[in-house]
């Protein structure tokens, strides 16, 4: 079953994945997907268009943040 989910943010992993979070508009619980596996990323657990369970490596990782000038 699918469900409807918004977009929060993009983060950039340390192994160089890219993940989105996101919010499910029914249950407002936040999922995290792999984007984008990085080139040199060893992690298996790190699949393509898979999510990440609530792990320590999610946890502490701060979002790459830019800023217009």
């Amino acid at each position: 079953m699918m469900s409807l989910v918004r977009l929060i943010g993009f983060t950039t992993l340390g192994c160089g994945c890219v993940t989105g979070k996101y919010r499910e508009v029914a249950t407002h619980r936040e999922v995290t997907y792999v984007e984008e596996k990085g080139v040199e990323c060893a992690n298996p657990a790190h699949r393509r268009n898979h999510t990440l369970g609530r792990s320590k490596e999610a946890a502490t990782v701060s979002p790459l943040v830019a800023r217009a000038s």
